[in-house]
């Protein structure tokens, strides 16, 4: 087992010492900064590879304050404002963090502002409206009483989000607030590029220039009370500005309205299904943003540097899994690694010569204090992203924050040490080549490739509530023994479906991208497509609301294909009726029902044909499934569909027969071992590969095997803090009992 390499160990001013002996447990071969802070010249001198935090567009206040009119910008919208007669007075700034943001009076508000009667969606005239800069107030005149009305504005970001989010977490009192700047003005874009190539020869110490990010910081923005207001981690909203706005004009032939920025108070979130303004921004950012990226990393590369991208903080317009990204030169890319589906972001991410995870927790005092024990989110961290590694491998890892916080907890100290060795350990077994995959699964929704893993997330591995029904989907799949990709509904309507996809997963709630809303009626070719795919023997799973749109007496347009279909109180006066529920299946084999569920399955009457949308009561717990977020008022389609779960009135669970292809519906999976199980039997029985699933297949939903085919080699995780007991089935049909430790792993030779 190699016992150093592949490893980033994070440190700080006036701490070499320590940063020494902890590089040398961890077997650390690189070193890098933290925010607002410089390795000390020991540290250096160590001999471990160098990398620097560099930031683009902020730490210059000299500049920038020189020039306060070339700050990013952000199209905010106002509180609404209701009209009690024919005037109404809207503030601006009500809700919003007065430190991080201020409306922008330099470019003609009359030009670049919107006045909008939200109750009729109609734009106001702009000569009905006036501005009271003293007071941060639009007065609007000629109002209808009793409608609403908002302000779309643009504002000026005055706080690098980042730093300020770093700033009020770490509590740096009166340190100075960091101003951003936009490169899109030419006297700051060449700033950006003089300090640069300035800071190239002032830092030959330096291997590897860590950019964090670039230009453009994803959608943070805090309210009054120093809380977050909106975050995505995909939102565009912080990229405008008047000359930007007035060069996509020229190029696209259409003027964008503030309106396309803050959609009715939802700032295009990556829920929303993506509209044309929206996708064309996305292009004419990228083209902007990647061109000035491809320029920095030749500078870095003239300089004898690598050029390494964080894949967080300000990566907006980088699109990684956007064509065309391998062409801008980057050496590598580092992400935040929350869990597997966050790994495989980063690991999946075509185009440079490696890739790095920066594990969690990060050492920040937020989890680092006295009575906390972060060496359990470690473990945690660390199980979830190593089943996607076995999967698809990222070169190295590495911690983040600031090393003398955790220093002072010895036992997190012992863990990292476990973890990297364990780390190193797997590449050394396996070369760095991934696990084999025995079916290649697509994941469809409105985005496709270009936000590969990035479905139903927030930030960090972390989703919505409403969502994480649908999360844990991408979560099962980033450790599991398929090959996935992602496909939008236009591949579908421009190709077709691939002759080597062997299974579809669609799904989402209604009316947003990841189910499609409108798509589904304004193209009937998109379900005739997939009809005649799964018809010729294809396999589509559908999760949660898939094909949900209200349209020609259905609301699930894919019903027939999925045998179920929900009641959106249209079709209250047809009844509809249950079949009898099948407890035992091929999906369903490794979840175990309790004692005397599948008794109370037949006391219930589950054999029986029940009427109306009461089809089925809950019987006791069911073995671990856990359904998530409630579909109320789902049915089968007919008594042909075999109902595998049903409770309350709703389908939790249902198989169906389509020509020569399957159909599967469930209505929520959120991660969970019993849950990843229930996943992996539906992807092999929809595809009707039932007789490969036995092969390499752990007894136990808790342990997962994967194979290396190229080494040998397979082994046999845990992916829990218990010891656990599994027995495995060889591809030769002998079946070995194995047991692991605690998140252990163990080694067998094929």
């Amino acid at each position: 087992m190699s016992t150093s390499g592949r490893f980033t160990i994070p440190s700080e001013s006036n701490f070499a010492e320590k940063t020494a002996e902890l590089a040398r447990l961890w077997g650390a071969d690189a070193v890098r900064n933290s925010d607002g802070t410089q390795l000390d010249d020991e540290v250096v001198a160590l001999g471990m590879k160098v990398y620097t935090a560099y930031f683009p567009t902020r730490a210059h206040n000299e500049w920038i304050t020189l020039h306060m009119d070339e700050t990013p910008q952000v199209y905010l919208l106002s509180k609404r404002a209701l009209a009690e007669s024919d005037t109404v007075d809207v503030s601006l700034m009500d809700g919003f963090f007065e430190e991080q943001l201020k409306p922008n009076f330099d470019a003609d508000p009359h030009k670049y502002w919107e006045v909008v009667d939200r109750t009729t969606n109609e734009v106001v005239d702009a000569s009905l409206w006036t501005l009271d800069e003293d007071t941060d107030t639009v007065h609007v005149s000629g109002a209808t009483p009793m409608h609403e009305y908002t302000v779309s504005f643009l504002a000026y970001i005055i706080w690098d989000p980042v730093e300020m989010y770093n700033h009020l977490t770490n509590g740096w009192g009166d340190k100075e607030h960091e101003i951003p700047f936009d490169i899109y003005h030419p006297a700051t874009r060449k700033f950006v590029f003089d300090t640069f190539e300035q800071w190239l020869k002032d830092n030959p110490q330096v291997d590897v220039v860590r950019f964090t990010t670039f230009f453009y910081q994803f959608t943070l923005l805090f309210d009054q009370k120093q809380r977050e207001k909106v975050v995505d981690w995909f939102g565009c909203a912080c990229t405008v500005s008047p000359a930007a706005l007035d060069d996509f004009e020229k190029e696209y032939g259409y003027r964008l309205r503030p309106e396309d920025f803050v959609d009715g108070g939802a700032y295009n979130s990556a829920w929303r299904v993506p509209r044309k303004p929206q996708r064309d921004w996305i292009d004419f950012l990228s083209h902007f943003v990647r061109a000035n990226v491809k320029k920095l990393a030749s500078l870095s590369h003239e300089a004898g540097k690598e050029a390494m991208m964080f894949l967080g903080d300000q990566w907006i317009g980088t699109e990684p899994y956007k064509d065309g990204f391998e062409d801008l030169g980057l050496d590598a890319v580092v992400g935040s690694i929350g869990d597997g589906t966050t790994t495989r972001m980063i690991a999946d991410i075509p185009g440079v010569k490696y890739t790095e995870g920066r594990f969690l927790p990060y050492f920040f005092p937020d989890t680092f204090y006295e009575g906390n024990d972060p060496s359990i989110e470690a473990w945690d961290n660390w199980r979830k992203a190593r089943r996607a590694i076995l999967r698809s491998p990222i070169a190295r890892m590495g911690y983040g924050g600031y090393l003398s916080l955790a220093a002072k907890f010895p036992k997190f100290v012992d863990t990292v040490t476990h973890i990297a060795d364990e780390f190193r350990d797997i590449h050394d077994r396996t070369g760095g080549v991934a696990a084999e995959g025995e079916l290649n699964v697509a994941i469809l929704n409105s985005w496709g490739k270009m936000r590969s893993w990035m479905a139903f997330t927030v930030a960090h591995a972390l989703p919505n509530k409403q969502t994480y029904s649908y999360y844990g989907i991408l979560e099962s799949l980033s450790g599991m023994r398929v090959n996935v990709r992602f496909i939008s509904f236009d591949d579908v309507l421009e190709h077709g479906v691939a002759d080597d996809i062997d299974v579809i997963v669609t799904g989402g709630p209604v009316d947003t991208a990841f189910s499609g809303g409108s798509v589904w009626a304004e193209e009937p070719r998109l379900a005739a497509t997939l009809r005649a795919w799964v018809h010729g023997g294809g396999a589509l799973i559908g999760v949660g609301q898939p094909s949900a749109q209200q349209f020609q007496g259905r609301f699930f347009q894919l019903a027939d294909v999925l045998g179920v279909d929900e009641e959106r109180h249209q079709t209250l006066s047809v009844d509809k009726y249950f079949p009898a529920v099948t407890p035992e299946h091929f999906i369903t084999a490794d979840v175990h029902l309790g004692e005397g569920v599948l008794q109370g399955f037949l006391d219930a009457g589950y054999r029986k044909p029940l009427s109306g949308c009461g089809g089925g009561q809950a019987i006791g717990e069911l073995g671990g499934i856990d359904f998530g977020e409630p579909i109320a008022n789902t049915f089968p389609v007919s008594e042909d569909v075999t109902l595998l779960r049903a409770d309350g009135g709703q389908v939790q669970l249902a198989v169906n027969e389509y020509g020569k292809g399957r159909g599967v519906y469930i209505s929520g999976l959120p991660y969970s071992a019993a849950n990843a199980r229930l996943l992996e039997r539906a992807l092999f029985w929809a595809s009707h590969n039932e007789g490969k699933y036995a092969a390499y297949s752990s007894s136990n939903p808790e342990c997962e095997v994967a194979v290396f085919d190229k080494s040998g080699c397979y082994c046999v995780v845990n992916n829990t803090d218990r010891a656990q007991s599994t027995y495995v089935e060889r591809g030769d049909g002998r079946i070995e009992r194995i047991e692991l430790a605690p998140s252990g792993i163990a080694w067998r030779t094929i």
